[in-house]
């Protein structure tokens, strides 16, 4: 072959093949066309695509919230698991038409049917407010109608769930069966109303009225997002045979929320809320009242009640209003207490001892001031003159007003900033939401006048909440440091300022309310278990005219006591508050709120080991008990102990409870012994006593 030869047959198999790659090219360029086409342009038909695309529905997979502790670790919030009952109603009736003898089609229809009657009556015999008539009625009429989600029970717990699952037909499982079960977790309270108003509610939980949840949600809503964890979050795919996961879609497991521990006692809570609702519940003429327990030493709150008249409840005191922290008024006589400091850190005073002229009770500086408490000593007592500690003790207006306005008229501002160094002006980060911040008037505000010095001396013209005063209070007995109170190891302990004043002046204000117990208008406390220092506090609320009087002459009283004790080596601090309706009666700090404050006091040092005394039985605090109230339907007839060993307290709670028992528990952890033994036949309503380590 010439070279000519094999030039020309080169040149066509280069053409061949050049020709053969604008082919494939111009191919590529058609299919990645199409690709773009199909991806971005071209639009199925609806009326295909609808039956040919399988439906998916995206399911939030909740998450168990956490638990909330007292300081003991005992459960004050809880989550447990309860269970839906639904009912795929149209299982295997398509098998059935669809067999071709259909006589044996009609009969195993029939068969499904006949046991689908017998688990209706299974089902009312655990659920006996449904008849089996109606069970059955819902499951033939959702056949009839091809339902597949069809509602047969709700709220069911673990054990129930066992024996539902034990009935006929529904033993057969979904797919033959029908049934559908569905879980999800509800909150229990064990304590019931103790601290609810602290503890909160969760607004989503069955059984919470929307009026209860106004307002400061408590620790549920202050920490819903560390209690209540992080949702899952899964696609199910509907088919034929129901709804299956969507193993083509992402699937987020839900995290479980954290666990919150308070300061709460919840034998001290307990002992608080029974000794205040027995001063308060037989007298219509009171509001509310609150009751706050602080360690001296950590700020940490041992117990805080709040109780409100709810008229819809029978005017019972419910926890509805959180006074504590979410009200403010002119504090009265305690804020006396604030006066006599300044006046000690400032020099202006050297001792208790010191007296001044009565000048019949009549403020120099200030002569709109003036009382009537003076008067009746200098008449009682035949003189002109006064100590600083008998002005303390009788609750004197004029006395602090005096060393208000004697010392403080030319630079009213250095008494204002006192007050504010002392945490009274200022509102700080709490574990609750609403704290209120203190209203304290400024020589700025246009009518300022000494006699609003003289006032502010005696606990007037300055608006105060129970959390506040008690902080201040609480200083003083830790010798000026000044600590944050807090209701959770979420935070924990914290300075607020670390001296409010020296010890030499902390210890003689101290004797100072030390004599008002004794001595003064704090007697009902001169014989409490253990020495006590405090103070009483009178105040009018306003009227929405601003005045202190209705048409009628009615008042609406503030009465406070606050202090600490023992007072020789203080532990705790507590303040007590009651708020009345208008009214013509009296209700100030040395009545109700100091004999609650006793109640408590004495409870505290009877149960203290280190005194080795045992509680009065003479006394009207019932013990506390951990125990789960149960319906009287619930209480009737004999139960069986169900076997507790090796369980956490959650799953032992609604086993005992759903037994139809009562639980009372001691420790943290599982369980080690339970008394009556598993097994045993006791009435229904017997305490079960567990406890864990």
């Amino acid at each position: 072959m010439t070279e000519n030869q094999n030039n020309k047959k080169s040149d066509r198999i280069g053409i061949v093949l050049y020709s053969f790659y604008i082919v494939l090219l111009v191919i590529s360029v058609m299919i990645a066309g199409k690709l773009v086409y199909f991806r971005y342009i071209w639009e199925p038909d609806p009326k295909i695509a609808g039956p040919l695309t399988p439906k998916v529905e995206v399911r939030l997979e909740e998450p168990v919230r956490g638990n909330i502790l007292d300081c003991e670790g005992r459960l004050l919030a809880m989550s447990y698991p309860v269970y839906d009952i639904y009912m795929d109603c149209t299982v295997m009736k398509d098998y059935y038409a669809g067999l071709k003898d259909r006589d044996r089609g009609a009969f195993k229809e029939k068969e499904w049917m006949d046991e689908a009657r017998s688990l209706a009556e299974g089902l009312s015999e655990l659920f006996p407010a449904t008849s089996a008539d109606r069970f059955y009625s819902i499951i033939s009429d959702g056949r009839a109608n091809k339902r597949k989600y069809v509602s047969i029970v709700k709220g069911i717990d673990y054990t129930t769930l066992g024996k539902v699952k034990a009935l006929p037909l529904f033993r057969k499982g979904k797919n033959r069966g029908g049934m559908i079960v569905e879980q999800r977790n509800i909150r229990k309270y064990p304590y019931g109303k103790l601290a609810r108003r602290t503890i909160g509610f969760v607004r989503d939980n069955s059984g919470i009225r929307p009026e209860d949840i106004k307002g400061n949600p408590g620790l549920e809503g202050r920490f819903d997002a560390m209690l209540h964890g992080t949702d899952g979050r899964e696609c199910l795919r509907i088919t034929d045979r129901g709804k299956v996961r969507d193993f083509d879609s992402v699937y987020v497991r839900a995290v479980d929320g954290q666990d919150l521990q308070t300061t709460i006692n919840i034998d001290l809570q307990d002992v608080a809320d029974r000794v205040l609702h027995e001063e308060i519940d037989s007298i219509p003429d009171l509001e509310g009242a609150c009751l706050v327990l602080m360690e001296v030493n950590s700020g940490a709150i041992r117990a805080m009640v709040n109780l409100s008249r709810d008229p819809s409840r029978g005017n019972r005191f419910e926890e509805i209003t959180n006074y504590a922290v979410g009200r403010k008024n002119e504090p009265g006589s305690v804020f006396k207490t604030v006066t006599l400091l300044a006046a000690l850190s400032d020099g202006h005073i050297h001792s208790l001892d010191e007296t001044m002229p009565t000048n019949h009770g009549v403020v120099t500086l200030a002569k709109a001031i003036s009382d009537q408490h003076i008067r009746d000593w200098e008449r009682e007592y035949k003189t002109s003159s006064i100590s600083i500690l008998d002005g303390f003790k009788i609750s004197s207006n004029y006395v602090f007003a005096s060393l208000a306005v004697n010392n403080y008229a030319k630079n009213p501002r250095h008494f204002i900033e006192k007050i504010y160094s002392y945490g009274l002006g200022d509102s700080f980060d709490f574990d609750l939401e609403g704290l209120l911040t203190p209203t304290i008037p400024t020589p700025d505000t246009r009518y300022w006048t000494n006699s609003d010095l003289g006032t502010m001396g005696f606990g007037y013209s300055t608006e105060e909440t129970p959390l506040h005063i008690l902080t201040f209070y609480n200083a003083i007995a830790a010798k000026g440091r000044m600590m944050k109170p807090y209701l959770t190891s979420h935070h924990g302990p914290c300075v607020l300022n670390a001296s409010i004043c020296s010890r030499a002046v902390a210890d003689t204000v101290t004797r100072a309310l030390v004599a008002v117990t004794e001595d003064g208008t704090a007697k009902a406390l001169k014989n409490a278990k253990c020495s006590v220092a405090g103070k009483t506090g009178t105040s009018f609320a306003t009227f929405e005219n601003g005045a202190y009087k209705d048409r009628d002459g009615r008042r609406k009283y503030q009465g406070t006591f606050v202090g600490f004790f023992p007072a020789e080596a203080p532990q705790y601090s507590i303040i007590c508050c009651v708020y009345s309706k208008p009214t013509h009666r009296q209700y100030q700090g040395g009545g109700i709120p100091a004999r609650a404050v006793k109640g408590v006091v004495n409870y505290i040092c009877n149960t203290d080991p280190a005194r080795q005394e045992e509680l009065s039985r003479k006394g009207k605090l019932p013990v506390m008990t951990a125990s789960l109230e149960m319906p009287e339907a619930a209480t009737q007839g004999k139960a069986t102990v169900p076997d507790l060993s090796g369980l956490g307290l959650r799953d032992a709670l609604y086993l005992v409870e759903n037994a139809g028992l009562r639980c009372h528990y001691t420790g943290s952890g599982h369980i080690r012994s339970q008394q009556p033994a598993a097994g045993s036949k006791v009435e229904k309503g017997t305490t079960v006593n567990i406890t864990l380590k």
